[in-house]
């Protein structure tokens, strides 16, 4: 019974570290890195996108403006 508790225990351990190591080979990252971080990309996606949002926002209003007062 100890050898089962044991040889369950390797293989728990095991899948876990492997899903962890998987994970960061699979987004081309170090193997020991949080594979829960977002990429600098992500980042850069977002906030980019953001921007678009703000600016077509702005040229919307500006629009809306403009016709108004035609």
């Amino acid at each position: 019974m100890k050898s089962f508790k044991l040889l369950f225990t390797g293989l728990v351990i095991g899948v876990l570290l492997g899903l962890w190591f998987g994970i960061n080979i699979g987004k081309d990252r170090p193997i020991f890195s949080n594979p829960f971080t977002e990429s600098k990309v992500t980042k850069e996606l977002k906030s980019s996108i953001g921007e678009g949002v703000e600016k077509t926002g702005e040229s919307i209003e500006k629009l809306g403006k403009d016709i108004k007062d035609n």
